[in-house]
């Protein structure tokens, strides 16, 4: 076997070495890992910002390079091995075995273990022979990828180095794997995609739970009721509460009336603003970006027969990438907490089988609702808001009054209500909200 084709193949294999060394370490160096070094006054960053500005090309020129590379080795150990036996099958299943073993532990494994452990370093040394190699090549690479993609059907060769969403987001789950970003920042950046496929309909305020006011009532009513909600945005309806014909603003509110003291008997209809429809199908996302450039913080969402599905914010939408947007009163409450004298403060959420047990009731049960939310929300025909209060019934024909407390969060729900008998006397008239 001639030691000078042996040689040569050893020095092309270490080429193809090199360039895939090269491949691994520039997939995993970013243009700001790049601009990092240049800032940090690292050795040769200037040319691997070169390099990182435009990663397609020069990933090119070192693909290139090792192929080239590995089938020139190919040909001469197989050149070499004809030479050196006399049968041409012995020879070639002597190539095929040496070659796949090279190309595999020499060109495949090792230097793309390296070229991923030490990327920033490898990208750096390749900077400085694929700089000058891509100027020399000029056309080359490109042409023969145009080439590769008129014979490749589908979109062809991609620049980037994600060639779907599922790689990025695999991609974001190592780097949190690796302690380079924390799990929150992960969940939003998983959020952030997963808005993409999120309906308004999702995210939206149900119109079973709005906080409505009609056009015929006074600014002085629409005043009371915002400040009792704690809303500073509340829907103004028409003929019916599927009907909404404007939304009214706290900060108008207050306006009129700090400038006139007579505009508290104007109808609220004179200060409301026009209301922004959306249908329930839009997307979430390009929701968001029309707001931000409407400068408009609420929407109401329009269902496919064109009646009212609910309302939908800013807010709501961005809790789809941060999370629950909570403010400085919402604290951790007991489920039931006693009173005396029968009286109990509960979570809205209560499920109303426990309120039963309260009272001594097992099986007591409403068909229509579940919680003691729904319950007082059931007894009043209306969403309830704070101090809203009024009456059920227990199966053994006693009566408790149901009375919504404070608000909290960024919708103002009802957190708590306060449940206390009411004495034989018969019941006093229930609290009725502006």
């Amino acid at each position: 076997m001639s030691p000078q084709l042996v040689v040569g193949a050893i020095a092309l294999v270490v080429v193809a070495w090199l360039a895939a060394c090269a491949e691994a370490g520039l997939a995993r160096v970013s243009s700001f890992r790049a601009e990092e070094a240049v800032r940090s006054g690292r050795r040769g960053s200037a040319k691997l910002a070169q390099v990182a500005a435009d990663p397609t090309r020069y990933l090119n020129v070192a693909l290139l390079v090792r192929v080239a590379c590995e089938m020139a080795s190919a040909a001469l150990v197989t050149y070499a091995c004809l030479q050196e036996f006399a049968e041409t099958w012995e020879a070639l299943a002597v190539a095929i075995g040496v070659m796949v073993l090279v190309s595999y532990v020499a060109v495949g494994v090792s230097p793309r273990t390296i070229g991923r452990q030490h990327p920033l370093n490898t990208a750096t040394a390749a900077a400085y022979v694929l700089l000058p190699l891509a100027r020399i090549m000029g056309p080359i690479p490109p042409l023969l990828i145009l080439i590769g993609n008129a014979l490749t059907p589908g979109k062809g060769f991609r620049r980037g180095p994600f060639a779907s969403e599922a790689e990025l987001r695999a991609m974001v789950d190592l780097a949190e794997k690796e302690s380079l970003i924390e799990d929150e920042e992960r969940r939003m950046v998983h959020s952030v995609f997963e808005l993409g496929d999120t309906l308004v309909r999702e995210v939206m305020v149900p119109r079973t739970d709005l906080v409505v006011i009609e056009r015929y009532k006074t600014i002085r009513q629409a005043l009371t009721l915002a400040l009792r909600s704690g809303f500073s945005r509340v829907p103004v309806t028409g003929e019916s509460e599927d009907d909404i014909v404007g939304i009214v603003y706290l900060k108008d509110l207050a306006r009129k009336t700090h400038i006139s003291r007579d505009a508290e008997s104007e109808l609220v209809s004179t200060a409301m603003r026009p209301a922004a429809f959306v249908p329930d199908t839009k997307n979430a996302g390009d929701l968001l970006r029309e707001m931000q450039q409407d400068r408009n913080h609420v929407a109401v969402v329009i269902d496919e027969y064109g009646g009212t599905a609910g309302i939908v914010t800013i807010e709501d939408i961005l809790e789809e990438i941060v999370g629950e947007i909570t403010d400085e009163y919402d604290r951790e409450l007991p489920p039931v907490e006693d009173l005396g004298d029968d009286r109990y403060r509960v979570t809205a959420r209560l499920d109303i089988g426990d309120l039963g047990e309260l009272y001594g009731f097992e099986a007591y049960d409403d068909e229509d609702v579940e919680t003691v939310g729904g319950l007082l929300a059931k007894a009043l025909g209306r969403v309830p808001i704070a101090a809203a209060s009024s009456v059920v019934e227990l199966p053994d024909g006693r009566e408790l009054r149901l009375t919504a407390e404070a608000s909290a969060g960024r919708r103002n729900k009802i957190v708590t209500v306060l449940v206390e008998p009411v004495g034989p006397a018969g019941s006093p008239e229930e609290e009725k909200p502006e």
